[in-house]
């Protein structure tokens, strides 16, 4: 094969992958996709946000209710609410999922809340966290540890 022909080759398999590289992290539970599980790296005794998209696919809406993790010792869902000039943090009861439809658990909104870590999270690690929906039941996820300052997940290779 010459050169130019191999060179050729591989300029035609570069998007795809790229492609490959870029596919999200899914875990399904019935209708519903939690897609790109993420955290940000902290100490032991400290504090942490697990972040991600659920995706329902199906006709019937569906509640995040509650979530737990070895990792934690107590782990709420929250909110941001803007109180004044000061955003502050608040506990939610459930986070809704909309038939067909889906919710993002990002920095500075809705969000599950790791208190009191009983280990450190660091980079490149992954720590479980059980969800439990309303309809759904429970799912395991791994939360992919980013940088203390990530403001999305990393690109999936």
């Amino acid at each position: 094969m010459t050169t130019r022909r191999i060179l050729m080759t591989v300029a035609a398999l570069l998007p795809c992958a790229a492609a490959a590289q870029a596919r999200d992290t899914i875990t399904e539970a019935g209708a519903l996709r939690i897609v790109n599980p993420w955290t940000r790296a902290a100490g032991q005794g400290m504090q942490g946000g697990g972040f991600l998209v659920i995706r329902n696919t199906g006709a019937t809406p569906d509640k995040l209710v509650s979530a737990t993790s070895p990792a934690a010792g107590r782990l709420e869902l929250h909110t941001h609410i803007r109180d004044g000039d000061v955003m502050r943090m608040r506990p939610v009861n459930d986070i809704p999922v909309p038939a067909n439809g889906e919710v993002t658990l990002q920095p500075g909104g809705l969000h599950l809340m790791l208190m009191g870590l009983t280990q450190p999270m660091s980079v490149g690690q992954s720590i479980p966290v059980t969800l439990r929906f309303e309809h759904a039941g429970e799912v395991t996820v791994q939360l992919a540890v980013q940088a203390a300052g990530a403001r999305q997940p990393a690109h999936r290779h």
